[in-house]
């Protein structure tokens, strides 16, 4: 009953800030052949704590899809629990998992993304299209992806990330 109404909060989030215009986060992207692509959107209205950790966010994403292990150790917090449609992994397990290429991902659509910050503590909901190989085959998912970072000595660390796969679409 508990998952039910996380999902149903989060849901209710993302549908309100769309109806009111401000859910969708126009965001550069940087060129990459792998990484984050958005559609266009109206800009939102969003304060500067919200943006940065959306643009972490992206970056995130981008740093997943080029592997650059340098930037996503630090950002992973120790104790990070990542959920997936198989399971759920600690950090050294994700860590490993994108390290050796288990999963590979190639490519983020951000089609939406909305941030709400309370205090030490962000959370990051993004309709995501990824583009991935998992297992040496490469698929397509339409996500609502949850992020949940807190900020640590002046820095954001990602400490829960979850793929809620979107039927129907």
């Amino acid at each position: 009953m508990r998952l039910i109404r996380i999902v149903d909060w989060a849901s209710f989030l993302v549908l309100a800030a769309a109806a009111s215009g401000s859910d969708a986060a126009q965001l550069p992207h940087d060129g990459n052949t792998g990484g984050v692509m958005e559609q266009a959107s109206p800009a939102p209205s969003r304060t500067k704590a919200e943006q940065e950790i959306i643009e972490l966010s992206r970056q995130k994403w981008l740093w997943m899809a080029d592997r650059k292990m340098d930037l996503l150790e630090p950002l992973f917090h120790e104790q990070a629990v990542f959920v997936h449609m198989g399971g759920n992994f600690s950090r050294d397990v994700e860590l490993d998992v994108i390290r050796s290429g288990k999963i590979h991902y190639k490519q983020a659509d951000i089609q939406e993304a909305s941030a709400r910050i309370l205090g030490a503590t962000a959370i990051v909901l993004s309709r995501v299209r990824l583009l991935a190989v998992v297992g040496g085959n490469e698929v397509t998912n339409p996500f609502m992806v949850t992020e949940v970072y807190v900020r640590e000595n002046g820095a954001w660390k990602l400490v829960q990330l979850s793929f809620s796969r979107l039927l129907g679409q």
